[in-house]
């Protein structure tokens, strides 16, 4: 069994070591040689992204396929490169999964989200973010492609927490009263993927996140307790002076409900909260 990933990076990287571990082989599209250096180490074959013949090759060969990397102005860009190809090998793989994000919801002032809820983007990466779930749902239907949407909160892990952000003195705890984000660790994510690719379902979404949307101020506290750091100390929102895309996040008040995932799937995250998650990434040494 194959896994084939377009866009080879923090999520992409994680469930092709969960699926290596389970015996499938994974080949990624790259786009230069340290990149394919990078695959190597980790077991999996390169694939230049615009070589339609090699794409073609590697694609008639898998059963499984991840679409990681982010719209641009033109759309998907593993949409644009992976569907000629599909034709090209005639190959129809069990399984693609679209790797989205929340922030397709909007802001809901602190209210909860399910897959059937209303999208309603409010910046430009959102916004095109709809458009790639819309243009490969339609590529599936025309294609008889059994495509699967996943909808991801901000994703954390070993090398990417509030740990490293503590240590390099880069934290602030900013405070918007009644605001929460929800969080997933990588590890829940790339299981939530594998549990996916066993049980596929055509046009399927699904919100992957933990169970306890939390402000990011007590993620940050929590972290630096964990270390024997006092925390940093708070800054209300109003005085914060952030960058747009910080300004983004902040923009967006939700709880994501991660039900659907759990009753179809059989999921259910290892870290279904942060402390949890951190506790797990420090024993590790992160």
């Amino acid at each position: 069994m194959q896994l084939f990933v377009f866009g080879y990076g923090y999520a992409g990287r994680a469930l092709a070591l969960r699926m290596t571990a389970k015996g499938w082989t994974v080949a990624a599209s790259v786009r230069d040689t340290a990149d394919a250096q990078r695959l190597a180490a980790d077991g999996v074959t390169a694939v230049a992204a615009g070589d339609r013949r090699h794409l073609a090759d590697a694609l008639a060969r898998t059963q499984a396929v991840l679409v990681t990397a982010p719209p641009d102005a033109d759309g998907c860009p593993g949409l644009q490169a992976l569907v000629p190809a599909l034709a090209r090998a005639g190959a129809f793989p069990d399984w693609i999964g679209y790797l989205s994000t929340t922030g397709v919801y909007g802001d809901r002032h602190g209210g909860w989200v399910f897959e059937s809820s209303r999208l309603s983007a409010r910046s430009v990466e959102g916004a095109r973010r709809v458009g790639a779930e819309r243009d490969w749902s339609e590529i599936g239907r025309g294609m008889g492609l059994t495509v699967a949407t996943f909808r991801l909160p901000g994703i954390y892990g070993p090398g990417r927490s509030a740990f490293d952000r503590l240590r390099a003195g880069e934290t602030r705890r900013i405070v918007s009263p009644g605001q929460v984000f929800s969080r997933i660790h990588v590890d829940d994510l790339a299981a939530g993927l594998e549990a996916s690719i066993g049980r596929p379902r055509a046009a399927a979404v699904y919100n992957l996140c933990d169970d306890e949307p939390a402000p990011n101020s007590d993620v940050i506290a929590y972290a630096a307790g964990l270390l024997g750091l006092p925390p940093p100390p708070e800054v209300p929102f109003a005085q914060a002076q952030m960058s747009p895309a910080a300004l983004r996040f902040y923009g967006e008040n939700k709880r994501v409900s991660n039900a659907l995932a759990k009753a179809e799937l059989g999921w259910r995250p290892a870290f279904p909260t942060y402390r949890e998650g951190l506790a797990a990434i420090l024993a590790a040494g992160g």
